[in-house]
């Protein structure tokens, strides 16, 4: 793409986030969470847990304010990276207009956020551009994904290069020697991945692919006359593999089939002359499908999405008109903004409740499910003394509310509750009175 088209492609997308400058969706209070915490100088997996690789909330600490025109204009001008990267790759811009359409015109809580599925995609387009004449550099590209995504070491294999396989293992393998990194990425990881809360995950993965496909028609129908050659079909499978692995199909997986589709898909429809405008029209459907979301946001209409945000909101709001500093917070649920909204560190080894409870955020809304024990966890969780606690989860399930763990009894005794919202209860510990 020229300069002007890289240009427009970002005044486009930027206009588009700009819809969401108020909103902070849960994908993205995670990291911003952590970024509060790195910048007040703890360190993740030592200092409290973090389950994702560290480049990922390091990136936030760039933006850690939680709705700044810094973070929108961040994931706009990441879009148009990834643009112009596709259609390098690919030869022609079409390629890198169809990325940067897709990674618009989709579920807003995925498509807005930069979250590792969406972190990976220009690290693996950057190192396949530079295999042939810099292999090395392509290696440490590569490794850059894997540190926000761990899923980027199912693309090695794309780059078909000893030199780039030595240089990822070079910069990637350091990681492994960070002290709670092993257990709270790869063993907790592994663990969330091997227990799915849906109960017929073939069929529901079927349904769903098939479903992102008919939105998707342009890229496929495209993709149909496109050039196939082996790495393009291992592209394919090892996006599949990201999408299946764990069975949970969230929209933002499916963010790792859009490169290799775009690229075939853009050289299939430039083959296809006048015809391509039969296929280009059905971009109408993703429009007319995810486009009103962002002008009911940019209209601060009412989204049932937002709801337990809008309930954070008035939480962190309780709580900013109280705190003093030094104050620090602990969030029980996985309410990470809340931590964000307050801009108070955490004082407790956890930002949230998962590892405690042993019940995974995907389900505990709904479930009480038990994945692993949190008992030996709880007990550590005792031995702090965070200013403000915020049990955000209690009223969506009785069965997980904080007060509902006899082990932490003793430990809330400590504190008063000062306020309730629809959503939450917060508390205050006693001596801050």
């Amino acid at each position: 793409m020229d300069r002007r088209l890289t240009l427009g492609v970002f005044v486009v997308v930027l206009l588009s986030r700009l819809c969401h400058f108020g909103v902070l969706w849960i994908e993205e209070a995670y990291p911003a969470a952590a970024a509060v915490n790195i910048l007040a100088g703890r360190v993740p997996y030592i200092d409290f847990w973090f389950d994702k690789p560290p480049l990922f909330p390091y990136l936030y600490t760039l933006w850690h304010s939680e709705t700044t025109l810094l973070l929108r204009a961040a994931g706009a001008g990441y879009v148009t990276l990834c643009a112009w990267l596709m259609a390098r790759l690919a030869g022609n811009p079409l390629a890198g207009l169809l990325l940067a359409f897709f990674l618009t015109f989709d579920v807003a809580s995925a498509a807005l956020v930069l979250g590792p599925d969406m972190l990976t995609l220009a690290p693996v387009m950057g190192a396949l551009l530079l295999v042939k004449d810099r292999p090395y550099l392509a290696g440490f590209v590569l490794s850059l994904g894997f540190h926000v995504n761990t899923k980027a070491i199912l693309f090695l294999p794309l780059l078909w290069s000893w030199k780039a396989a030595a240089a990822f293992g070079v910069f990637a393998a350091p990681v492994f020697l960070w002290t709670g990194y092993l257990e709270q990425v790869w063993q907790w990881g592994s663990l969330y991945a091997s227990q799915t809360f849906i109960q017929n995950p073939w069929r529901d993965g079927l349904l769903k692919t098939l479903g992102w496909l008919g939105f998707h028609a342009t890229l496929v129908i495209g993709a149909i006359r496109g050039k196939w050659n082996w790495q393009i079909a291992f592209w394919i499978a090892a996006a599949a593999a990201c999408i299946f692995a764990g069975f949970r199909f969230f929209p933002r997986y499916y963010f790792h089939l859009l490169p290799p589709l775009c690229l075939l898909a853009s050289q299939g429809l430039l083959r296809m002359n006048r015809w391509k405008w039969l296929p280009l029209a059905v971009l109408l459907l993703p429009i007319l499908r995810f486009g009103p979301p962002y002008l009911n946001l940019a209209m601060q209409k009412p989204i049932a999405d937002l709801a337990m945000y809008r309930d954070s909101q008035m939480a962190a709001g309780v709580i900013n008109a109280m705190k003093q500093p030094g104050n620090t917070i602990f969030v029980w649920g996985y309410r990470p903004d809340v931590d964000a909204l307050t801009q108070l560190p955490g004082g407790t080894p956890f930002l949230e409740s998962q590892p405690l409870t042993g019940v995974f955020a995907d389900r505990h809304l709904f479930s009480s499910q038990v994945s692993a024990d949190g008992a030996e966890r709880r007990k550590q969780l005792s031995a702090s003394r965070p200013t403000f606690v915020v049990d955000g989860l209690g009223k969506y399930n009785p069965d997980l509310a904080l007060a509902q763990y006899e082990d932490l009894q003793p430990w809330l005794s400590g504190y008063q509750e000062i306020a309730r919202t629809r959503g939450s209860i917060i508390y205050r510990r006693k001596t801050e009175n």
